[in-house]
């Protein structure tokens, strides 16, 4: 994949719609093994997922530190984890290798408008 610099509008657009069609709903239990091997990141409730997954994709590390930064977005930690399984948590994730995403639905909101975002 080109450089963020070398990146096109089209090929943005491209990667967004790749990765979009990618996230999907899954349970917490299931994306254990990946926070067991450190590569599970949460992305905070109100960044888009696909959005921050192509920032990912796209080597933006500016954007990525900066979120980082916020706590918006950071390695899942033990006590989320733990949380996470309690509740029996399904998750939206996404795969940008070797970053597995997720991203908390929010519990107000009804499926359909859920789904939308992503």
């Amino acid at each position: 994949m080109p450089s963020a610099a070398e990146t096109t509008d089209e090929d943005t657009a491209i990667l967004r719609a790749k990765l979009n069609q990618e996230t999907a709903r899954i349970a917490w239990v299931d994306l254990q093994r990946f926070f067991a091997r450190g590569v599970a990141i949460r992305v905070a409730p109100e960044l888009d997922l696909v959005d921050t997954a192509v920032a990912f994709a796209q080597n933006r590390s500016a954007f990525v530190q900066a979120e980082m930064a916020l706590g918006r977005v950071d390695r899942v930690e033990a006590d989320q984890a733990r949380r996470w399984l309690e509740d029996d948590a399904s998750l939206w994730a996404v795969v940008v290798s070797p970053w597995v995403l997720v991203q908390q639905p929010p519990t107000d909101a009804a499926p359909e408008a859920a789904s939308s975002q992503h």
